[in-house]
């Protein structure tokens, strides 16, 4: 009769490594965390790293890495990257954990300033931070704004940006005793690899020129110009915006966004002819190349100069701004004439910011909203490119005459030989 094993193997080994070094724990769960992204990734793949298969949708393209925080300390993760599309592990790492601590942080404050309504106090408990002190809110939010801030002033070094949108958000805030509002400008911006990047965030008491200025001096200091200038700069007509523009990124085409300019036509509109007149509008958008857009603006303001002369010299004072993205390929218009591909952030700050409600104090906003774009930056950045590198390049040839010269005598000597 076979005698039982006086030893448990797993047990052993558990406290053979519950005794062992940190160091060594750390490098069994790095090797093993990676081992298994690595499988992970090649059943994405449809075959093993290497191997030649039919199966194969996709092939590794390098890692990106990333810290996963563990109680044996912080482990370096090396996510796999894919030619097409992208691979995160959801099972391992959590996406936005830092907007999710940002917004953890100003809940608490809120409620431990006595500010929090009915609605923050259920926040409050469903996010299981009632018996918070305000040393430990203290704490987490120290190693957010550090967070944050640096973010905030990086240098901007993957230039040049072509393209830059401008936006800004009306939030409220609680200083001296009122509720105020307060605008967060945030512009973002495609640098040379064809990646989209959040450029900056400030939070000013109005959207006027004077903050604007300072808003876009700051993004110039940090390097938004350094690698060569800004080709296309979108957003609405705000005045101060649109002079902060001017003064800072000379050569600069301003481009007025088309939806809120189909708003502003619609405002000297009579209600009852705004479809017909939306509908001339959105036709100018539909035309194949950049003449036929300014063949058919013509058409139209012939059309409205008898009808609506007022709407007429509305859209012709506004030519030139609406019709800016005509200067660059066709491919990217859609890219380039709204505001529109910035909805989706817009959305996602919206969400987080409508939880809280009123902010108790700027800083909050700077905190909260600033991890959401720290978050969405690193998605773009681990994302699919936002615009070929081909068509970049074709954009920034009318920036330089000097580079679209040399081109030019390169081909003429290819064909005279």
């Amino acid at each position: 009769m076979t005698a039982k094993p006086s030893i448990d193997p797993a047990r052993l080994l558990h406290e053979q490594l519950a005794q062992a070094s940190p160091d060594l724990l750390r490098e069994l769960l790095t090797t093993f965390v990676n081992a298994l992204m690595s499988a992970d990734a090649d059943a994405v793949c449809g075959a093993d790293y290497g191997q030649r298969s039919s199966d194969r949708v996709n092939s590794r393209n390098g890692y990106r890495h990333r810290d996963f925080d563990t109680r044996v300390g912080t482990v370096d993760a090396a996510i796999p990257k894919l030619r097409h599309d992208s691979y995160f592990p959801e099972w391992l790492l959590q996406r936005r954990r830092r907007a999710e601590r940002a917004l953890t942080t100003v809940v608490a404050t809120c409620y431990l300033l006595g500010v929090s309504t009915r609605r923050m106090e259920k926040l409050v408990e469903t996010l299981g931070i009632t018996r918070l002190s305000k040393s430990q809110v203290s704490v987490m939010a120290a190693d957010l704004d550090e967070q944050v801030e640096s973010f905030r002033t990086r240098p901007l070094d993957a230039g040049p940006y072509t393209f830059v949108a401008a936006d800004a958000l009306v939030l409220k805030v609680r200083e001296g005793g009122r509720v105020v509002g307060v605008h967060a400008l945030v512009a973002t911006g495609v640098n040379a690899d064809g990646h989209r990047e959040i450029l900056g965030l400030q939070v000013t008491s109005a959207e006027d020129r004077a903050g604007w200025l300072g808003f876009f001096r700051d993004l110039v200091a940090r390097g938004l110009t350094a690698a060569g200038p800004v080709g296309l700069v979108t957003s609405d007509a705000h005045a101060g915006l649109v002079d902060a523009i001017g003064a800072t990124l000379p050569g600069a085409t301003w481009q007025r966004c088309r939806t809120h300019y189909t708003a502003n036509l619609m405002a000297v509109t009579p209600k009852s002819s705004w479809p017909w007149v939306k509908a001339l509008l959105h036709s100018i958008f539909d035309q194949p190349d950049a003449v036929s857009v300014h063949a058919q603006f013509d058409r139209i303001l012939d059309a409205l100069g008898h009808k609506l002369p007022a709407v007429a010299d509305h859209l012709e004072s506004a030519r030139a701004d609406v019709l800016a993205f005509t200067a660059f390929p066709k491919e990217i218009w859609r890219q380039i004439w709204s505001n529109n591909p910035a909805e989706r952030l817009n959305r996602e700050i919206r969400r987080r910011t409508d939880v809280v409600g009123i902010f108790p104090g700027r800083s909050a906003i700077t905190r909260l909203v600033g991890a959401v774009l720290a978050e969405q930056h690193d998605e773009w950045t681990e994302g699919r490119r936002y615009l070929g590198l081909d068509v970049l390049t074709k954009a920034r040839l009318p920036m330089n005459p000097a580079a679209e010269e040399v081109t030019t005598d390169t081909d003429l000597q290819a064909l005279s030989a």
